[in-house]
């Protein structure tokens, strides 16, 4: 028992290792791939075309959304124009933070007021855009080339 013990032990030690070497911009590159599918792809089943709108759009958020305070036609625009943008933004680590903090705020929204069942879901969506918010959009994202550009790079 002990060997298969110490054996478990050498094999954690060798995974952690091996992972603690994979730089932050990996998960950062993930990241930013895997909230863009999300929130884009979800973007575009609200619209027919380039940007038009659907009526089924607009009763999704009038009668199964139906957030408070805002009237449910400016919430369906903001809410498809929002996904568009930001997670185009996000992909592109452009306004990396900014960015998924909008989207974070959306995440936050759609789990208070919408669909408060889905709360695994929306904490993998969350767990993600932290990161991103906290981390930035590393090496591989438009905000980084601008730094660099502009002389700012850590």
């Amino acid at each position: 028992m002990g060997e298969l013990f110490q054996k478990a032990s050498r094999l954690t030690l060798l995974a952690h290792s091996t992972l603690a070497r994979i730089p932050d911009w990996t998960y950062a590159s993930l990241m930013r791939v895997a909230v863009f599918f999300v929130f884009f792809l979800s973007a575009r089943t609200k619209v027919d075309g380039f940007m038009t709108l659907k009526s089924s759009t607009f009763y999704l958020f009038q009668h199964e959304y139906a957030l408070p305070l805002i009237p449910s036609a400016w919430a369906a625009y903001m809410a498809t124009y929002a996904e568009h943008l930001f997670s185009v933004l996000v992909l592109v680590g452009l306004a990396t933070r900014l960015s998924a903090l909008a989207l974070l705020a959306m995440t936050l929204v759609i789990q208070i007021f919408v669909y408060p069942e889905a709360y695994v879901v929306h904490m993998s969506w969350a767990a993600m855009l932290l990161y991103l918010v906290s981390k930035g959009g590393g090496l591989l994202s438009a905000d980084t080339a601008i730094a660099r550009t502009l002389g700012q790079s850590k």
